[in-house]
Order: structure tokens, then C-alpha cells, then sequence
């Protein structure tokens, strides 16, 4: 069973300013819909009760996203807009939410590292809320609890193909296929952002993991690199290099909304689904 859900959601945004400046990524819309409530409606769906925020003192929006809002509730009690807020209360009602403030900008390994005393020893869901997924069935983070289940001591990363020129802005896999259907890999390295040269293939890692409790031992172990980051890349690597991460080549579309053009294609794509 996974039991915690942790959204590293510190990030300012800077592509989008000056909205940004105010309003959270994670609060954008998808129509109406902000992209932190598609995540952890995901999780949700998962039978995930614990969510993990890691933001910072500036984001205090994300928090106020979910606390009851008694006036509007007021107003639009007994009209039709009273349906637009259910779903979002019902994922608070049954849900335990938690708030961490990342002090220093220090990457997505560090981020993670932050969910430590509260996840304990146990395994947890990573949900990047920029990375937009869509399925018909299972969503991409069930198809990989359900990946898990079948290896309790690994952990798992989702993975989709994409173009050579793109690989410098992943995390890219080298690896052997370990099942038929080739959806399943085992890992032996992977490269931070790698030049179209250096990438051993065009698997990139996208925002969706499932990480067992040695993750926090191995991000400690991390430097920070060129870039000011603990990349938990390299924390993976560690433990790819004992067989214990595989890669999971997920079923389904996923959407950049940190991009303005991820951002408006999830728009289009969401507004045609109406």
C-alpha cells in the first residue's frame, strides 16, 4: 500500500511571470481546474489519503486553495456553481494534508528530502503537479502502484519516449527491457539532462515516481552540482546501480504545462474532452 503522496510545489514559476508573481503554477487552470487539484485528484484515485506539500513561505496560495471558503460556499449554495467545489472539498474531507516550507531553492532531490520525518519508513508517491497526464483507464500513477505491488523493493519511475532534440531537458534512462510488452525496464544509469550525444536513449523520466524509504539515505549522500541542485537523479543512480530502480513506460498522454506550449495544448486537449 502507498499511503503518502508528496508534491514538491516550491517552484516560482518564472516562465509564466508576471502572473506567477501572485498566482502559483500550480494554481494555473486547465479551463477551470488548477493543475495541483488534477494531482491530487490522481493520488486520490489511488486510495492515497496523505498529502505531502512542499512549497515555500511565498506560496501561501496553495494552502488557502484548500481551506473552506465559508462566504463563497454561501453564495453559491443551492445553485448550480455549488457542484464546481465538491470535488475539491471531498479531497480535503478525506484527506490529511500537510505543509513544508522549503527554505533553500536546492532542487527536486532536496524537496523530496524534506517529506523524510513525516513519510517515515515507508514507501511514497512522487506527483510533479507541472506534468499533466491523461488516461482512459488507470491513471498513470495507479498503473505504476499496481507495477509496484509486484516489486514491494524497488522503486519505480514512469518514462515516455521522446524526440533526440529533447532529451537535454530529462532525465534519461539506459537500460534493458524486462518484460514482452516492453513497458518495463530494469535501469542501469541514468543522466541528468544529457547532450544528444551523451543520452543512451530517448526514455525520459517524467513527474511520476514511486520511491522506497532508501531514497532519503541515498539524497543525503548528494552533492550539489553545477547547477545549485541535489538532483535526485543521482540519488536513483545509487540505487539503480544495486537493481533496485526499474523504469515503467506508462500508457497514456502526458502534458508540459511548464511550458506555454504544454500549458496551451493542455487547454485545447481538455476543452475538445467537454
Amino acid at each position: 500500500m502507498i499511503n503518502f503522496c508528496l508534491f514538491p510545489v516550491a517552484g516560482f514559476g518564472t516562465r509564466f511571470l508576471p502572473v506567477t508573481k501572485v498566482v502559483p503554477k500550480e494554481l494555473l487552470p486547465i479551463i477551470s481546474t488548477p493543475l495541483i487539484e488534477y494531482s491530487i485528484s490522481e493520488a486520490a484515485e489511488c486510495k492515497i489519503s496523505n498529502f505531502i506539500f512542499v512549497s515555500n513561505k511565498y506560496k501561501s496560495a496553495i494552502k488557502e486553495y484548500f481551506e473552506s471558503h465559508k462566504y463563497l460556499e454561501s453564495i453559491v449554495a443551492g445553485t448550480e456553481k455549488e457542484s464546481c467545489l465538491l470535488n475539491i472539498e471531498n479531497l480535503v474531507k478525506n484527506s490529511q494534508l500537510s505543509f513544508i516550507n522549503q527554505s533553500q531553492m536546492l532542487g527536486l532531490g532536496h524537496a523530496i528530502l524534506q517529506g523524510k520525518e513525516l513519510i517515515g519508513n515507508n514507501p511514497f508517491a512522487v506527483i510533479l503537479p507541472d506534468d499533466l497526464c491523461y488516461t482512459k483507464s488507470d491513471s498513470v500513477l495507479m498503473q505504476m502502484i499496481k507495477v509496484s505491488s509486484q516489486f514491494p523493493d524497488k522503486s519505480i519511475v514512469a518514462i515516455e519516449e521522446v524526440s533526440k532534440k529533447d532529451v537535454c531537458k530529462y532525465g534519461v534512462i539506459k537500460g534493458k527491457s524486462i518484460t514482452p510488452d516492453k513497458t518495463l525496464f530494469s535501469i542501469d544509469e541514468m543522466i541528468e539532462k544529457p547532450s544528444i550525444e551523451e543520452a543512451p536513449s530517448n526514455l525520459a523520466i517524467i513527474g511520476r515516481y514511486i520511491l522506497q524509504p532508501d531514497i532519503f539515505q541515498e539524497i543525503e549522500k548528494i552533492n550539489i552540482d553545477n547547477r545549485g541542485e541535489i538532483q535526485i537523479t543521482d540519488a536513483l543512480n545509487n540505487l539503480a546501480k544495486k537493481g533496485k530502480v526499474l523504469a515503467y513506460k506508462f500508457s497514456g498522454i502526458r502534458m508540459d504545462c511548464g511550458t506555454f506550449e504544454g500549458y496551451l495544448s493542455a487547454n485545447n486537449f481538455f476543452n475538445n474532452l467537454r
